[in-house]
């Protein structure tokens, strides 16, 4: 079973600095019916405005992914890390027994373009954590890029939970296939582009639930990017 959840239908809002799109219920936007799906808890999608930024907050027992799309994002944590976030690269932050960070434009000209993808981990309690990783896009091109992963295989990041997160940037009509395995269940979003998803229509920005499926085929209709989440 394939269940889209259409681009148009996701809370969030727009505070002039900060332009946000929620998949799931997130800050103030809550709906009963979009609290998650599996151990996927936010799927946010956010623009910030040059020079502007995220002031530092906290977080506790959380998987924390962010994907830059496109600009730069600057980031400071207070377990000492401090990098700037460019397109194509995948950053992690396991909240776990607590982290406070600050999230920032990092340009005062360009916006910024990113997602961030919150995961509820196997445990709490979990020592605090940080990487970041390029996937190149010839790694990505025409395949399904294993970025993050339970077990950091294929060189991924390592994730505290029973998840493997792939990215793939696909050419008008190029279609790629995915295996789930007895029991597990997927969520597919589109960061650019439109692709059929086992003959489902999704544009940019839609997400679909997907259970009971034991095969995916996703079929790019124009020069496209996914995000695929194997979920148990």
């Amino acid at each position: 079973m394939i269940t889209v959840r259409p681009a148009r239908e996701r809370g969030g809002a727009d505070h002039g600095w900060l332009n946000t799109r929620h998949t799931f219920s997130f800050s103030s936007y809550y709906d009963p019916r979009h609290m998650g799906y599996r151990n996927l808890r936010v799927i946010n999608e956010d623009r910030v405005a040059p020079g502007r930024g995220f002031g530092e907050h906290g977080h506790r027992d959380m998987e924390i992914l962010s994907y830059v799309v496109s600009g730069g994002l600057e980031h400071r944590d207070s377990i000492g890390n401090g990098a700037v976030v460019r397109p194509h690269e995948w950053q992690r932050m396991s909240a776990g027994t607590g982290v406070r960070h600050s999230e920032a434009n990092a340009s005062a000209d360009e916006p910024v373009h990113f997602y961030q993808i919150w995961i509820l981990p196997e445990a709490e309690g979990i020592r605090p954590g940080y990487e970041q990783k390029l996937f190149a896009p010839e790694e990505k091109a025409g395949r399904l890029r294993l970025v993050a992963s339970g077990d950091a295989r294929e060189g991924s990041l390592k994730v505290h939970q029973d998840v493997s997160v792939y990215n793939a940037l696909l050419k008008e009509g190029e279609t790629v296939e995915h295996r789930l395995g007895r029991g597990r269940n997927a969520w597919l979003q589109v960061v650019k582009g439109s692709v059929e998803l086992n003959g489902n229509r999704l544009g940019a920005g839609d997400g679909a639930a997907v259970s009971d499926e034991s095969a995916l085929a996703i079929r790019a209709g124009e020069e496209s990017e996914v995000i695929l989440f194997d979920l148990a």
